[in-house]
């Protein structure tokens, strides 16, 4: 989803991405691909009746992450604003087989549009705000002792948050993907993926403490006579009233046992975890009906060549980096791009709204003024001494070179040559590109070699 601010309108994007952007702060130039809906969102009215009598009902629901069906037309996902739905192409009888078509035949609005394409569109924005969010760790394959894939009831805590919702495949309630069967006892797994540098992600996902304290005690609230054990390394429960939360857990008969499960299997139609109690000094197992794994979070798929796409950096991890931890938080080192949310690191609920509603500020504050200050410090271009070689160019981090042509007297009249052009917006003052000039037209206002050897000069008399 793109929203794309400009004033005085703010046009909302849904089902489309972003594949170039040029320009910089104040002017920046947003190439979207607007994929096909094959619906009319101006004649759709959103009431449904498509959706209902579509045939296609048994395709996975990737909202659901799998555990749900949905049909071939549908909303992106149940609260999704505006509530219209679109056309999945893939799985369409009509657009993959020339067959079907009864939603066309119902839909009151006549809002079905099959001839729909793909289209490129432009935008003129003033700022950019990340807020791409976060994936799953992909723990299959690195954990394979848990058993995902082969025990269909060892789940992530995503797929458990969906079992939980009241709008989610079950209602709300909870029963094991195997057989529908409410389960008796649940395992949550901490950490898995995080914290860990031999497997997994050497940091802290820091919202897997709450969500599993609140699913340990969905268990206890929704299955009184069940039981809930949570295995952890250590409990971190830093925000306002989040240690309260967690008390209330164990109060409401949760289980926290300190220690790493080190393998799951089945017996019969349960699953067993061998595990050790490191608080009692002792080997343990636990049988249960269903595992709930609590995965590390990771920067979203595509998230590193978008980054590159609009012109700023990653960190080790891939996360967006900030221009400053503590002073420049929701700010990057390219001028006008601002972070919000999970993209930036992994965070809940609170530390997101938060971070979303400081890039909102930056925005609304960079919009309110008729000029930019600029870092003075930037590179200057002696045009007499550049070649116009162009190895400065792809060094930039930050996009603030390219070529331009500057005409000149000859002896045979007005010529033109190429010499590169900084431009003063973009431009941090690095100082990346000084050593690739062979010619040594670049310098750094401020810190010309001439201005250095006058000041060497100056303190040797």
């Amino acid at each position: 989803m793109v929203a794309v601010a400009q004033h005085p309108n703010i046009e909302l994007r849904t089902l489309a991405e972003v594949v170039k952007v040029s320009g910089f702060i104040g002017n920046f130039d947003v190439t979207i691909k607007q994929k096909a809906k094959y619906v009319d969102w101006d004649l759709c009215t959103g009431c449904g009746t498509c959706w209902e009598k579509c045939p296609s009902k048994k395709i996975k629901n990737e909202y659901d992450l799998g555990i749900g069906s949905r049909t071939a037309i549908h909303k992106v996902f149940p609260q999704a604003v505006p509530g219209k739905p679109y056309i999945d192409a893939a799985n369409c009888t009509k657009l993959t087989k020339d067959k079907c078509g009864i939603c066309e035949k119902v839909c009151p609005t006549q809002a079905i549009r099959f001839e729909d394409k793909d289209e490129l569109i432009t935008e003129e924005v003033g700022a950019i705000v990340m807020a791409t969010g976060y994936d799953l760790f992909h723990w299959e394959e690195t954990y394979g002792e848990y058993g995902y894939g082969k025990y269909p009831d060892v789940v992530s805590s995503l797929h458990f948050e969906r079992l939980v919702s009241a709008g989610g495949p079950t209602g709300g309630k909870i029963v094991r993907p195997s057989d529908g069967k409410v389960p008796k006892s649940v395992a949550f797994i901490k950490c898995v993926g995080s914290r860990d540098d031999t497997k997994g992600k050497s940091y802290c996902s820091r919202a897997c403490c709450m969500y599993t304290a609140k699913h340990a005690y969905q268990v206890k609230d929704k299955l009184p006579d069940s039981e809930a054990y949570v295995f952890y390394m250590d409990v971190r429960t830093a925000g306002k009233n989040y240690e309260e939360f967690y008390q209330r857990s164990l109060n409401s008969g949760a289980r926290y046992i300190r220690g790493r499960v080190s393998k799951i299997y089945p017996r019969g139609d349960r699953l067993v975890l061998k595990s050790e109690d490191t608080l009692m000094g002792m080997p343990m197992e636990v049988e249960v009906d269903m595992v709930v794994l609590a995965t590390a979070m990771v920067p979203s798929e595509g998230a590193a060549e978008l980054a590159k796409t609009i012109g700023f950096s990653t960190d080790k991890d891939g996360f967006f980096q900030e221009a400053h931890p503590k002073l420049q938080p929701v700010e990057t080192f390219s001028a006008g791009v601002y972070l919000a949310g999970a993209c930036q690191g992994p965070k809940d609920i609170p530390d997101t709204v938060a971070q979303a509603s400081a890039a909102a500020v930056k925005v609304c504050g960079l919009f309110s003024k008729s000029e930019l200050a600029t870092e003075p410090m930037i590179v200057e271009i002696d045009s007499d001494k550049c070649s116009g070689c162009g190895f400065c160019v792809p060094i930039c981090p930050y996009n603030a070179l390219s070529m331009a042509d500057l005409s000149y007297r000859g002896h045979h009249g007005t010529a033109t040559r190429q010499i590169a052009e900084v431009n003063p917006s973009l431009c941090q003052g690095c100082g990346a590109c000084i050593p690739a000039c062979r010619t040594l037209a670049l310098s750094l206002k401020g810190y010309s070699n001439e201005q250095l050897v006058a000041e060497v000069d100056a303190l040797c008399l």
